[in-house]
């Protein structure tokens, strides 16, 4: 998969609209190691002018495309947050990892069954920032994580708000991951919204205020945004998506900040800036499905030569793509547990895999085949397309469904996504239905390509190890024996003949961190050379921390 098929990929961009003259190379000289920067926006589709929306004021971002490559086929692996970052940070679908449900941390919660923990990857897999910091990047994150398995220690340098590069040593390349949130589902709530709709609302309400204080620009006329026939066409909603498109202006406002302090430090010169978002708009049938409009994302690739300027590249992306394609950047080499291609090394992929699974209170599960054309997703379980979760339900272009649907004023379509199990079985022609509102998958016609994709989806799930199939309160039982979150063992040391200190912990998969003072300052990744003494303890994702402990190199025992 990951070979050096560099002259092949040109040529395919080649024949691509507008694509990059293939004589140029991304990376090159003396950027052969070159500092990348990952800007991420939550809960966002494609709904940004340089995707081509009319209503969308996001000047910043356009911008910042006609200086990048533009992916328009990028998707994610599932259409919520927390399975999707832990694909995001590891190159690896969430059902492998076993960060499937979302979240591992609500399980129980509203439920009859279940509580809370941690996802345990298999024990080679690594999140990539990890492995940047092992081959001599700084690693920096501002601010969230959510990936399911913890926030182990050792994948980055500096993990908080405000993060930045400025303590790494100097010449030492940085990997930077900046998170803008004002565009989260959350965030969208209009300030009076009633507090006895979740918990969470109340402390929603004052920072969404905030926000809407900020908004020193006209707002979005409701009259000219666009309903697609999955929704009706109320005020309520046309109000709902007319603030949503008020924050995505706050938004690319923030994102044209980091910017100009990047351009202004010289970051424009000397590194590659993504930009992307977690999944699609946090909108009812958006979120938390693997239509196209829950997975499809924004995606955009600036590199400091220029390479690929303004260009569009159509081929599929899959978030975990994005892992691989750092790390060959990085001079870093691509594991063989990364399930991802390198972006502008590898040939692009015949279809792409997206998944969903319990989301909050509500076990259920789905799996989707995307390819160029055609969209095949199929479901396992009894559920609506959108069933009633108490977070959700605050949404007010979802409230207004549930109040229509009750007064049996829905379409029969928009009703169909509330009422009674989702069909077994979705197939949509993209091409001329991009809002997929008719469904094929019992269309004669359409036959050889449904049993085309249900096959390319069970070689997927059997091939990818799909631990949807376990039952959640099995899975928790395998990685956490009696309910209880193991610990890490903790850290031995022994010198080797050259003098230098080797350190292990007995636990599979462990990482270790080690430091004079602060055992998480360092990431062990070679022998230590040094007599002076230091502290040490070890981590696995998902596992309780090793206890620290104090290493005195002079007194260890030979290995």
């Amino acid at each position: 998969m990951r070979h050096y098929l560099l002259v092949l990929v040109l040529a395919l961009l080649q024949a691509c609209a507008a694509a990059p003259d293939p004589s140029a190379t991304p990376v090159t000289g003396e950027l052969s190691r070159p500092n990348i920067i990952l800007i991420t926006a939550e809960d966002l589709s494609p709904r940004v002018g340089f995707m081509g929306d009319p209503v969308a004021v996001t000047p910043n971002l356009d911008r910042l495309a006609s200086q990048s490559v533009a992916f328009t086929r990028a998707f994610t692996t599932a259409g919520v947050c927390s399975p999707s970052r832990a694909a995001l940070i590891t190159g690896v679908h969430q059902q492998t990892l076993g960060a499937h449900n979302m979240r591992t941390s609500s399980y129980g919660e509203n439920m009859d069954e279940g509580a809370p923990y941690r996802a345990v990857p298999p024990p080679q897999v690594k999140a990539f920032p990890e492995l940047l910091r092992a081959a001599g990047y700084f690693t920096t994150n501002d601010f969230k994580t959510d990936y399911q398995f913890g926030n182990a220690f050792t994948i980055w340098d500096d993990n908080r708000k405000g993060a930045d590069w400025t303590a790494r040593a100097e010449g030492q390349p940085f990997f930077a991951m900046i998170n803008h949130e004002v565009t989260h589902e959350g965030r969208t709530w209009p300030p009076d919204t009633d507090p006895a709709l979740h918990p969470v609302v109340a402390r929603r309400g004052p920072l969404n205020a905030a926000i809407d204080a900020g908004k020193d620009f006209p707002l979005t006329n409701p009259a000219t945004v666009r309903v697609p026939d999955y929704w009706p066409d109320t005020p309520a909603v046309r109000a709902n998506l007319a603030r949503f498109y008020d924050n995505i202006r706050v938004m690319d406002r923030q994102v044209g900040e980091l910017l100009a302090k990047l351009e202004a430090n010289g970051r424009f010169q000397d590194s590659i800036i993504i930009f992307t978002t977690d999944h699609g708009d946090g909108l009812p049938r958006h979120k938390r499905t693997i239509f196209d409009s829950g997975t499809r994302v924004p995606m955009l690739v600036r590199f400091p030569d220029g390479y690929g300027a303004g260009t569009q590249r159509h081929d599929l992306v899959s978030f975990i793509d994005i892992a691989p394609t750092i790390l060959g950047w990085a001079g870093v080499p691509v594991p063989d547990w990364i399930q991802g291609r390198r972006l502008f090394d590898d040939p692009a992929p015949e279809a792409i895999f997206m998944a969903g699974d319990r989301f909050d209170e509500v076990p259920q599960r789905f799996r989707g085949v995307r390819e160029e054309r055609w969209h095949y997703i199929r479901y396992f379980s009894d559920q609506p397309v959108i069933p009633s979760l108490r977070y959700q339900n605050v949404n007010p272009i979802m409230r207004e469904m549930r109040r229509l649907n009750a007064a049996d004023k829905l379409s029969p379509l928009q009703a169909s996504y509330l009422n009674g199990p989702a069909p077994r079985e979705f197939l949509f022609d993209t091409q001329e239905d991009p809002d997929e509102l008719r469904n094929l998958a019992d269309d004669r016609r359409f036959a050889p390509i449904k049993s085309r994709l249900s096959r390319r989806m069970e070689r997927w799930i059997d091939q990818s190890g799909d631990l949807g199939l376990v039952p959640e309160r099995e899975l928790v039982a395998r990685i956490w024996p009696d309910g209880k979150q193991p610990k890490t063992a903790a850290v031995t040391a022994c010198r080797l003949a050259n003098g230098r200190v080797r350190l292990r912990s007995a636990t599979p998969g462990a990482s270790i961190g080690w430091g004079p003072d602060d055992a998480g300052q360092n990431l062990y990744s070679n022998a230590i050379d040094t007599a002076a003494d230091f502290r040490a303890r070890a981590v696995r994702y998902g596992y309780i921390p090793s206890d620290e402990v104090l290493i005195t190199p002079l007194s260890l025992l030979p290995c």
